[in-house]
């Protein structure tokens, strides 16, 4: 287990396209960029709450590429909470997180319940005609595997707050919020966890 920290340390992984960095920019900068830039890793900071005290929401988003498993391997064993983004219009992209979600696994212990999983189905505001993975597919896989599901779109900023809320609710062994103070703002919802 990762020790406690004013670090607060969630991963993205997914292929590559997906939309891991739409996701995170949206998330963090409201931003949505069209083009498609390939990540190497980036990180991300956002003030959060952490038992009380004020603490750093890190994101790091991933490549979508394997060409870095020691990163990836050091990504996960630092990690607090995982995201792991498909692309609901690539089946493929679905099958690519099978030994990523196999490698948190190995090196978080076999009884994932503690750890705040996130299997986000991304693009859900494509066409149903360009769509390859149903909701219920991926609600199935998030089934098997014992994470939470979510279907977002970095394009329309559907359910992108809602994903990190999610993730920050499932964190069992601190209470973490992303409202600092109690105090809420202009961009602050009254759940849980909240935004800053």
């Amino acid at each position: 287990m990762p020790e406690q920290s004013n670090d607060y340390r969630v991963v993205v992984f997914g292929a590559g396209g997906v939309g891991k960095s739409s996701l995170v920019l949206r998330f963090v900068k409201g931003t949505f960029r069209e083009s498609y830039i390939p990540t190497i890793e980036d990180t991300y900071r956002q003030v959060i709450s952490c038992n009380k005290n004020i603490c750093t929401l890190q994101i790091t988003d991933t490549t979508g590429s394997h060409q870095f498993p020691a990163m990836q391997r050091l990504s996960i064993s630092k990690g607090h909470a995982f995201i792991l983004v498909f692309s609901v219009c690539s089946r493929q992209s679905l099958e690519e997180l099978r030994p990523i979600f196999e490698v948190i696994r190995e090196l978080k212990g076999p009884d994932l319940s503690q750890i705040p999983i996130m299997l986000t189905g991304n693009k859900c505001d494509e066409s149903a005609e360009l769509r390859e993975v149903s909701t219920t597919e991926g609600q199935a896989q998030a089934a098997e595997w014992g994470v939470s599901f979510m279907e977002t779109s970095a394009k329309t900023n559907h359910n992108v707050k809602q994903l990190f809320q999610e993730l920050l609710n499932l964190e069992k062994s601190r209470n973490v919020s992303l409202q600092v103070g109690g105090k809420a703002n202009s961009r602050v919802a009254k759940d849980k966890c909240d935004l800053m």
